[in-house]
């Protein structure tokens, strides 16, 4: 009697509203919380991928051919210009042809503006970009092309949803570039689960991911964030994907930050500056000085200082608020740098610079929606809050680069020249540094090196 093997014999048990798979049946759903949603479904069959595409694992299975690397051509992967320069810059020089890439923020925040204009500029009257729409009609869409002068016959939209359809037409057509928008709209009917759940993401992805390197189209996929601020679907998502970009920003502002968290191709790290304005998506003039206001900077508790997203130096203002609370537990807020490290540098000003915030509430915000991620900015951070605490200006016209550590040491960043060269190209005339700094100074700028916080506390007085 032939035994079945224990793969072919387990029962898979689906979710009818969000696709969710459980090894056993119960009465809730564990993933989204629903009542009676569970039902049996065949055991998923084994499958294998073969030059891109997906075919039952039934009969002898063929060989396939290994070639050296030596003999592999890169001509065909080379990297295409979106037009937009600092797009280019985040990935790496261009985009891949076959890669598929994910767009992911906040709602709002413009990343359908930035698609459309990459597809614009990627098509020709010739051979069109796809624009694969699923949260809005080809009428809609037009409304917001002529708004950002895109309505030109280098785009070709397709208002639709079903992932089959979309497939057929990359397939078909081969267009210089595939925007899927989005990808919480794209529905496959032999997945069970309702759009966008966890399921239906998941196997959408996978789909579009075979379809880009077997046809070697280019796909742009649009995520939306969730209050977590990861992209949402499953985590696993970004894992699947080669490119994920976030672009970011304050809604409200003119400035979008696009940043890449992953990038097969290239560099991670790297950050592009652009504002937002009525004709869409347009590269910032001087990234350098995007999120400067000199007339902010002789105020108490602004200080000036230069964080390197990926290659890039960039300038960014730190303001900071300390006010005296009649409550027993003192309030710390943080927006762009990280609450912890905050935490640390109010106990270092006060273990080893003598400053007391055990009555203070204390406010730090890094301008622009910038995120100062790194430790270089420490120094800024803490002269900062000792302005506003003294109710001292910071010298006019100084940068401030130092990362401090638990014993009050102030210690050498990475790439302090091009900072200080970035910061002299700003017109500013001094620079608070690490005494062990002994790089080149740009000319016409007078350093200040500081061995501890307290010394570089001192140069207040």
């Amino acid at each position: 009697m032939a035994v079945s093997s224990p793969s072919s014999r387990r029962v898979r048990h689906l979710c009818t509203a969000c696709g969710a798979e459980s090894p056993k049946w119960q009465g809730r759903c564990p993933a989204c919380g629903e009542w009676n949603t569970l039902e049996e479904a065949a055991p998923r069959e084994q499958s294998r991928l073969v030059a891109g595409r997906v075919r039952p694992a039934a009969g002898a299975a063929s060989v396939g051919d290994a070639l050296t690397l030596d003999r592999v051509s890169g001509a065909e992967a080379r990297r295409r210009p979106t037009g937009l320069g600092e797009c280019d810059r985040v990935l790496g020089g261009g985009i891949v042809p076959g890669s598929l890439v994910l767009l992911g923020g906040d709602p709002g925040i413009g990343k359908s503006t930035l698609a459309l204009q990459l597809a614009r500029r990627a098509g020709r009257p010739d051979q069109p970009a796809l624009y694969c729409t699923g949260e809005e009609s080809a009428a809609q869409l037009a409304m917001r092309a002529e708004r950002i002068g895109c309505a030109s016959a280098e785009v070709a939209v397709l208002p639709e949803t079903d992932l089959d359809v979309l497939l057929a037409t990359v397939e078909q057509r081969r267009p210089p570039l595939a925007v899927i928008d989005s990808i919480q709209t794209v529905y496959d009917s032999a997945v069970p689960g309702v759009p966008g759940s966890v399921t239906q993401v998941r196997e959408a992805v996978a789909r579009l991911l075979l379809c880009a390197k077997a046809s070697g189209v280019p796909v742009l996929v649009v995520g939306h964030v969730t209050k977590e601020g990861a992209i949402a679907g499953p985590r696993t998502l970004e894992h699947m994907v080669d490119v994920v970009l976030y672009l970011e920003g304050e809604r409200h502002g003119d400035h979008r930050l696009l940043r890449g968290i992953k990038n097969r191709f290239g560099a991670t790290g790297e950050l592009g500056i652009f504002s937002m304005g009525e004709e869409g998506m347009a590269e910032a003039d001087a990234p350098g000085r995007a999120f400067l206001d000199e007339g902010s900077l002789g105020i108490p508790g602004n200080a000036l200082t230069v964080t390197c997203e990926g290659s890039r130096p960039l300038a960014v203002e730190v303001q900071a608020l300390t006010a005296t609370t009649a409550y027993g537990l003192p309030r710390r807020t943080a927006s762009g740098f990280d609450l912890g490290r905050l935490h640390l540098l109010l106990a270092v000003l006060e273990k080893r610079a003598g400053l007391p915030f055990d009555r203070a509430d204390v406010y730090v915000n890094a301008v622009g929606g910038v995120r100062l991620a790194e430790p270089a900015c420490d120094l800024a951070v803490a002269l900062a809050i000792a302005g506003s605490a003294g109710r001292v200006v910071l010298p006019e016209g100084c940068v401030i680069l130092g990362e401090v550590g638990l014993g009050g040491e102030v210690r050498r960043v990475r790439r302090t020249e091009q900072r200080l060269q970035e910061a002299a190209a700003l017109g500013l005339v001094s620079a608070v540094v690490p005494a062990g700094h002994s790089g080149a100074v740009p000319a016409g700028m007078r350093l200040h090196r500081v061995a501890t916080l307290g010394d570089a506390v001192r140069l207040l007085s």
